[in-house]
């Protein structure tokens, strides 16, 4: 046998082998989503006879190339059915090879990615950490993402947070299949990037993924990005008015449950697609502050509000990495200005502070609302300070570790960007034959970003496979690093009051409370993170 034949619950899948890696893409983990499965959990995916061609990747998820964000390429497939997962493992891996695995959830703001875009993303985890890497394909946009069960009906029921469902079916199936790819079940490790790392923290307050995963890593997570049904449900009427005008259709009332189901039902996906761009550029200021597409706090898969279940101690108490980028914000201009960032949008986001916090916090950003200021209060507002909050919580019942990106090319500089967000996944995946990542290495610092990302990815290996990020030393010493030695530091546990942090740069270093001052001052925002 080649090793590239593996049997499944469902059937038999046969891979690919490249550079020491095989691979299995496009595995259905779930039944189609369309037709009467459209708003539905998923389903049980139905077996196969014979042996199935897993070398490509499943289809997108629908949506748009030129929506808000810059969606799958148009030449990729796109369909419904695309509840698919793929997997890599190092050769010679066979099922009782009991190898730490890490699944990884794709970001784009809940609206556009695949766990496809990068077609090499994970290779290097495999071959060069010995990981049995995953990843998955979950619903976007308003089929995965709006509460729109005020439009279900008997005939067509709607369920709410489809999407999470969906990860949560992708994690099912690892933990009843992954040895077989040599996987240990015990040792997963669930991982994303900006909405993925969203689903992350999400999931780890949600009860029925209790035991589906040991640990998580949070990249960038806008932690309390989760709404109440009321919020998300005036969301979702908004979305019917909006997508009834796209449908052209002078008959409907869309105000009538049973015209919207039926408009929901049938729309064309790429109407939906493009009814949920839409709403997403209107929501920063109409909403400043919040997200359209995001978890819903449902009373039933999500009972509880994520950042209140992680200061009681309700969320899974797993050992947890999680950090943030040095300036989120800087990435969020033009069409994808979705943050904070105007003086009408921070007026409202500050409508019930009391005026001495407001000023507090102000001060931690001289020159609010001019360009630069404004990014660095808007990305703390999304990503940090919700992330701070998380660790400081999580730290009181689990294992925690918190980190910042720093390390910036040249490029990346020069451009105003630094180390803004999503710059690490170029560090940490060493995609730098794509077109942005020889771009950011075009002026230099190719060697620095390199090395960061490879420190980054050793210490995300070592957490998945013992649950601690731990590295061999540097033979110099703790903190001590020759020219061309990376230097490994010991990297804390985060707690209070040292809230002890990784900072991840040229040269790493471990920094008590960054920024403890901003911290301090964010603790007076109202309503409070």
């Amino acid at each position: 046998m080649d090793g590239l034949l593996v049997e499944t619950e469902l059937g038999a899948v046969h891979g690919v082998r490249r550079g020491g890696v095989r691979s299995w893409r496009g595995i259905p983990f779930a039944a189609s989503t369309a037709g009467a499965g459209r708003f539905r959990a998923p389903r049980a995916a139905e077996g196969w006879d014979g042996v199935r061609a897993a070398h490509e990747f499943g289809p997108v998820a629908p949506q748009l190339r030129r929506g808000q964000f810059i969606g799958a390429a148009p030449h990729l497939p796109r369909s419904e059915d695309c509840l698919s997962l793929n997997v890599l493992s190092p050769e010679g891996a066979g099922p009782t090879a009991g190898l730490p695995v890490m699944v990884f959830l794709h970001g784009g703001a809940y609206s556009v990615g695949s766990s496809g875009e990068y077609p090499r993303q994970g290779e290097l985890f495999a071959a060069r950490h010995g990981v049995v890497y995953v990843s998955c394909n979950y619903r976007l946009g308003a089929l995965g993402w709006l509460d729109l069960r005020a439009y279900s009906t008997p005939e067509h029921p709607i369920e709410a947070n489809l999407g999470l469902r969906d990860q949560l079916a992708a994690l099912e199936w690892v933990q009843r299949n992954i040895r077989a790819f040599g996987g240990d079940p015990s040792r997963v490790t669930l991982f994303g990037e900006s909405a993925g790392a969203n689903s992350v923290t999400t999931l780890m307050t949600v009860p029925a993924a209790e035991g589906l995963f040991a640990r998580a890593i949070a990249q960038s997570s806008p932690a309390n990005a989760v709404y109440p049904a009321e919020v998300a449900q005036r969301w979702a009427a908004e979305y019917v008015r909006l997508l009834s005008r796209l449908v052209d259709d002078d008959d409907l009332d869309s105000e009538a449950p049973e015209d919207a189901a039926r408009m929901l039902r049938t729309a064309d996906p790429t109407v939906l697609a493009r009814a949920t761009t839409e709403l997403a550029v209107r929501t920063p200021d109409e909403n400043p502050g919040t997200i359209s597409l995001a978890p819903v706090i449902d009373g039933e898969l999500l009972p509880w509000r994520p950042l209140d279940a992680f200061k009681e101690g309700r969320a899974h108490r797993v050992p947890l990495v999680i950090g943030t980028n040095d300036r989120e914000g800087s990435l969020f201009e033009g069409r994808i200005d979705i943050l904070p960032t105007t003086k009408p949008r921070i007026r409202a986001i500050f409508a019930n502070t009391k005026k001495k916090a407001r000023k507090q916090i102000k001060r931690q950003y001289p020159g609010l609302p001019d360009r630069r200021p404004a990014a660095d209060f808007a990305g703390d507002f999304t990503f940090w300070f919700p992330s701070v909050k998380l660790a400081e919580r999580h730290a009181r019942f689990a294992p925690t570790w918190s980190y910042r990106f720093d390390a910036a090319p040249r490029m990346a500089r020069l451009l105003g960007l630094d180390a803004t967000h999503g710059l690490e996944l170029f560090a940490l995946f060493e995609k730098f034959d794509t077109p942005v990542g020889v771009g950011l290495t075009v002026l230099g610092d190719r060697g620095m970003f390199v090395a960061v990302g490879r420190r980054m990815q050793a210490r995300w290996a070592a957490f998945a496979a013992s649950g601690r990020p731990e590295l061999a030393r540097s033979p110099l010493g703790r903190g001590e690093a020759a020219p061309g030695d990376d230097g490994w530091l010991d990297w804390p546990q985060y707690a209070e009051p040292e809230r002890l942090t990784l900072i991840l740069d040229r040269r790493d270093r471990v920094e008590a409370d960054p920024r403890g001052e901003r911290r301090v001052a964010w603790q007076r925002f109202v309503p409070h993170v």
